[in-house]
């Protein structure tokens, strides 16, 4: 098993973007600056020595470079040594709406940004209990399959957005579903699902598939993530808001909780309902729930010693550096001169 100590120290790979656009910018500037001067064949004359390939050999070692330096700092560990043990606990799913009504803003900064931080803020508070979590817009998918690691399931969650599922909708019931299949019920641990969804235009019959989760002992709670009075549906670009959605008459879209469906899914899944609000997001109270469940012992196998690899990628890193260093900026001469196809006349 492979995991990172510092693994928030991956986000400086972002600036690798950045850095390709400042080159190309740079690049681009340079060579409008070397047309200004004049023909470019009679420039090119003056100045023999200017390579305008190598810059860019020298910027991709630097690339290269950069990313093993930001790897190597996140200190990427292997596991050596598997434990195996029992551990007493219980399995529990997060469906998490991803649908585009989500994106209101009537719970700071977002309906899913604000869910997302909950479920971070719950993943912390876990010790024993496995988690898995399924988004679901339109259609559901398993996110991350049950588990007992916590940091990988704190990494997928940082990557869900709205656009992760391609198809619109809320499709509750094919998320219920999705979890039912996705739980292991060999190993008899107690069950639980947790729901987080504004339940704004849900497409199929909810209530059936958590009362068919609820036969199968199975608890679903609801978390109400918005507002009863709703909040208008931002459009993006960019990652930045540029305005409201409008429906055919030209009028904001506002989106509401539907707070009367999901109370008759928690009541169907024989769990609690909640609202989440600004100040609290409720999972308290579902967590209450959950620790009262009966707590089963099952196999566990778990890494126990680990070691460190970041010294290989920081050697990597500086034998780039270095190949980056002796890469001169400037043409060989000699070596141009050079034609090895050339045929000469006799």
């Amino acid at each position: 098993m492979v995991r990172f100590e510092h693994i928030e120290l991956l986000w400086a790979l972002m600036a690798i973007p950045l850095f390709i656009m400042l080159f190309f910018v740079v690049r681009r500037w340079k060579r409008r600056a070397l047309a200004s001067l004049g023909d470019r064949k009679t420039v090119l004359g003056i100045i023999p020595e200017v390579s305008f390939k190598r810059p860019g050999i020298k910027f991709v070692f630097f690339l290269i470079a950069f990313a093993s330096v930001v790897l190597g700092a996140a200190n990427p560990q292997i596991g050596t040594k598997i434990e195996e043990g029992k551990k007493s606990g219980a399995d529990l799913m997060i469906l998490l709406d991803v649908s585009n009504s989500m994106l209101a803003a009537d719970l700071a900064p977002s309906r899913l940004e604000n869910a997302k931080r909950a479920i971070s803020q719950l993943i912390d508070n876990m010790h024993n209990d496995r988690i898995g979590i399924i988004i679901f817009a339109g259609e559901a998918y398993v996110q991350l399959p049950i588990t007992t690691d916590y940091s990988a399931a704190k990494l997928f969650l940082n990557n869900i957005t709205t656009d992760i599922v391609p198809t619109q909708g809320t499709a509750i019931g094919a998320a219920i579903d999705m979890g039912m299949k996705s739980f292991d019920f060999v190993n008899g641990t107690s069950k639980a699902m947790i729901l987080m969804t504004d339940g704004e235009n849900h497409e199929d019959d909810a209530v059936i598939a958590a009362k068919s989760a609820s036969a199968k002992n199975v608890d679903i709670h609801v978390v109400g993530v918005g507002s009863p009075e709703g909040s208008p549906l931002p459009i993006y670009q960019n990652g930045s808001p540029v305005g409201f959605r409008k429906d055919e008459a030209g009028q904001t879209v506002i989106s509401k909780l539907n707070e009367e469906m999901c109370k008759e899914v928690a009541a169907a899944g024989n769990g609690v309902y909640v609202r989440a609000t600004n100040a609290s997001s409720g999972l308290n109270i579902v967590m209450d729930q959950v620790n009262k469940m009966e707590k089963k012992t099952y196999d566990s196998k778990v890494f126990k010693n680990y070691e460190d690899r970041f010294q290989f990628f920081l050697a990597f890193a500086l034998i780039m550096l270095l190949i980056e260093f002796f890469i001169s900026s400037k043409k060989n001469l000699k070596l141009s001169e050079v034609n090895l196809f050339e045929v000469k006349k006799s």
